[in-house]
């Protein structure tokens, strides 16, 4: 049997996962390009020749992912088929955390909430803050917009230098609220912030705007388990971020290793329970 070949269109990246008959995921790559046709002939045609594999080592493509809506037919000659997002996302996630239920985020350009259970993914809401809206604000700020450069500038930041924090504005919190918290994003912005600065708090006011929704999404499903899941997963800051939510609110975060590819991998999966496989 040959090999499964899992593909996530993004807005920016296409994410691919070669899976085995059994489901179980092997090489993987990420490959941004301009456009969602070029980023996807792009990502195949390296991962093939990166893993010296032909055209007849793939028994099937499986695309999913908003840029698969811009694909017609088999590519290249191979059986070629779709999976819904958010039912390839929410597979993904499940099978990466090895949960049974739980809320999941994908968090790209934009950010999906889903409530994956019994085999059934259901979309909760989504959210235009993501990747996208990092990328853009620290294009205007420090003058940057690639993902990795910016992961790089805002590990050096200093948030205080940013942001109002719960300790600047009262003596007296509440019990439930740590002086450390952040009040306001970029509520006390000193004027001598540094381009590290301004980068740390484009990335915390992004991963907390999500956070909180995070929050109001397992209270809605009755849920403590959160999977988090995306390229955005990568950042240094994520853990820390989610830790502080995690303390206040009880809730069980988690993020899967290869949670970058988890769309990827699911519609993978999808395919082989299509299968009968």
């Amino acid at each position: 049997m040959g090999m499964i070949l899992g593909i996530d269109i993004g807005g920016s990246t296409t994410k691919i996962v070669g899976l085995d008959g059994q489901g179980a995921p092997g090489a993987m790559l990420r490959v941004r390009a301009e456009d969602q046709l070029t980023s996807l002939y792009g990502a195949l045609g390296n991962y093939l020749a990166s893993n010296k594999l032909s055209l007849g080592d793939v028994q099937r493509v499986v695309l999913t992912g908003v840029g698969a809506a811009y694909v017609e037919g088999d590519i290249y000659g191979l059986p070629t088929c779709r999976v819904d997002e958010f039912t390839a996302s929410g597979t993904g996630a499940l099978a990466l955390s090895d949960q049974s239920e739980g809320v999941v985020v994908t968090m790209g350009t934009g950010t999906a909430f889903l409530w994956a259970r019994d085999g059934k993914v259901e979309h909760l809401c989504g959210s235009g803050i993501g990747g996208g809206t990092l990328g853009g604000l620290c294009h205007k700020l420090v003058g940057m917009e690639r993902f990795g450069q910016i992961k790089k500038l805002a590990c050096s930041g200093d948030l205080k230098q940013v942001d109002l924090t719960i300790a600047d504005i009262t003596t007296g919190p509440a019990k439930t609220l740590n002086p450390e918290m952040t009040a306001a994003n970029f509520g006390n912005l000193a004027e001598d912030a540094s381009s590290a600065d301004l980068a740390a708090g484009a990335v915390n006011l992004v991963l907390q705007a999500i956070g909180t929704m995070t929050v109001l999404a397992s209270r809605l499903c009755g849920t403590k388990t959160v999977i988090l899941t995306g390229s955005m997963t990568t950042l240094d800051q994520v853990a820390p971020t989610f830790q502080v939510f995690e303390k206040l609110y009880g809730i069980h975060y988690i993020i899967p290793e290869n949670a970058t590819f988890a769309t990827a991998i699911g519609a993978g999966l999808c395919s082989l329970k299509k299968a009968g496989l």
